[in-house]
């Protein structure tokens, strides 16, 4: 029998992709007792966000042949480590995709209307003249600037459209041909997206080379005035600068499913502003999203544990895996 350890439990309702050949350890454990302990018996992993997957933790799991992410990101595990004592990592790259684009679409939506300063203007009994003081901002014919246009930005592009949006992007891995299918613009650099763009909306994954992409050097790039949207890694954004801007008047709002680090702390800064609407990465956490993430990472593990190769292999030179013999 195989064993699955799990970071975040499994769900009951997803419990009937677990034949007789599979067991669930780690989050499944009984309280009081680490969850880490019974990493030794693992064959593989479903891991979610909040670990980082390195070789001291992949040492602690002698047989495990294969790390499975419940969702599109994969910066907390380390391919090269997991490479080199032949396990494989896969990823559901598309399980996330419409509830993620929708909620940015929300982010955005929530934040250039108001509606956070509106409901507290509300609850808070307030007498003022709402035609003329609440200045929220029409999107029709505005420009939206995506920092990134693999599916979740490509996705997001063709809400934006529907509701009269003008669409730029910039990804340097993206063919002007490819943008032009989704009659985006498709510009050459960071700078001018961000000079252009009435909202920016972050699609990028988290690397070494995008961490804090968006610092108060590139801020200070932005239309004043202008909107950040943010659902992809909190590292993309220095939170710092992004405070700063806010307070300058430099943006007016952002809208935030992600933090670095997370969770925030409940005092944090900018969780405290009216121009800031935030939640707490739960872009992907629909019925429909959760259920292609489990299903997804678990027929990929079941997949690679029957000797079958999985669809969204991250590292193929780790193919076959190598780790200890199975239990049968």
């Amino acid at each position: 029998m195989f064993a699955i350890w799990f970071e975040r439990a499994l769900p009951d309702e997803f419990r009937y992709l677990l034949d007789g050949s599979v067991r669930a350890i780690g989050a499944a454990a009984p309280e009081g007792e680490d969850p880490l302990a019974s990493l030794s018996e693992a064959d593989a992993i479903v891991a979610a966000a909040r670990l980082r997957y390195d070789g001291t933790l992949m040492d602690r799991a002698p047989r495990l042949k294969v790390i499975a992410r419940t969702g599109v990101g994969y910066d907390n595990v380390c391919l090269a480590d997991a490479t080199a004592r032949g396990i494989c990592v896969c990823h559901t790259p598309d399980a996330p995709t419409i509830s993620t684009a929708e909620h940015a679409v929300a982010l955005m939506l929530a934040v250039v209307k108001r509606l956070k300063r509106a409901e507290a203007e509300l609850r808070a009994g307030s007498r003022i003249e709402y035609l003329n003081m609440h200045n929220a901002l029409e999107v029709y014919g505005r420009r939206l600037g995506l920092v990134g246009l693999g599916r979740i930005g490509s996705r997001v592009a063709l809400l934006a459209q529907g509701l009269g949006i003008q669409v730029s992007a910039y990804d340097p891995y993206v063919s002007a041909e490819r943008a032009a299918e989704l009659g985006i613009e498709l510009v050459p650099t960071l700078e001018e997206l961000l000079r252009e763009a009435d909202v920016v909306s972050l699609h990028a994954p988290l690397t070494p080379e995008t961490r804090h992409l968006i610092n108060a050097r590139t801020l200070a790039w932005c239309k004043r005035g202008a909107y950040l949207v943010n659902t992809a890694r909190g590292g993309l954004v220095d939170e710092q600068a992004l405070l700063a801007a806010l307070e300058s008047g430099q943006l007016a709002g952002a809208g935030l499913d992600v933090f670095d680090p997370e969770p925030p702390s409940p005092g944090h800064p900018l969780l405290g502003r009216d121009d800031v609407v935030a939640t707490p990465h739960v872009a992907s956490a629909t019925a429909a999203g959760r259920r292609r993430l489990w299903e997804g990472a678990l027929v990929q593990v079941l997949q690679v544990l029957r000797g079958e190769r999985p669809p969204h292999l991250l590292n193929p030179e780790s193919w076959p895996p190598r780790r200890g013999e199975p239990r049968l």
